[in-house]
């Protein structure tokens, strides 16, 4: 996996120091996008700091996102000149901004971006994630020509989770790295 630059995405208000994308950071040196602010994202500026990230680097690059994240790289690939850059895309537990409780919080990241992804990408989502349903989900994975790996019953798929490190996950981004 050192030949690939992977990108943390993470998603609303973050992840907390015991989300498995902040462990995947420590452990194994994976590289989280920093955004100007996580309470109230605005999609452009969301946008905008990914394409500055992806263009700092010649390695082909590996996006792994979570929640808002996921919405970001296909907003991201929407409309960037650069899609060609990423080698591929771990969508996990996708937020479903489109959800009448999050339309007013989350006003400029709807509509959701649905064209075909210009990348490889997984998707992965779960049975009762309470940010988006499982049928969303899978709608997405459709839309984004991803594959979509069923998580089960693991909520958001986030700390709350007990997740940990995640190693099932850490084993899908190798899967996905590797095809």
């Amino acid at each position: 996996m050192q030949s690939s630059h992977i990108l943390i995405l993470p998603g609303w208000q973050g992840s907390g120091p015991q989300h498995w994308q902040s462990l995947w950071q420590v452990q194994f040196g994976y590289q989280r996008v920093a955004q100007h602010d996580w309470l109230r994202p605005l999609r452009g500026d969301w946008i905008a700091r990914l394409e500055d990230v992806v263009l700092s680097t010649d390695a082909p690059t590996v996006l792994v996102a979570h929640s808002l994240g996921c919405v970001l790289v296909a907003a991201w690939a929407a409309h960037s000149h650069n899609a060609h850059r990423v080698k591929a895309a771990m969508l996990v537990a996708p937020g479903d901004v489109e959800q009448e409780a999050l339309r007013p919080v989350l006003a400029s990241w709807s509509p959701i971006p649905r064209q075909s992804l210009p990348f490889k990408s997984t998707l992965v989502a779960s049975q009762d994630d309470p940010f988006c349903s499982f049928q969303r989900a899978r709608g997405f994975a459709a839309a984004w020509g991803s594959r979509l790996v069923d998580a089960g019953t693991a909520g958001h798929i986030n700390a709350d989770s007990g997740l940990g490190d995640w190693p099932q996950g850490q084993m899908l981004l190798n899967e996905l790295i590797h095809s």
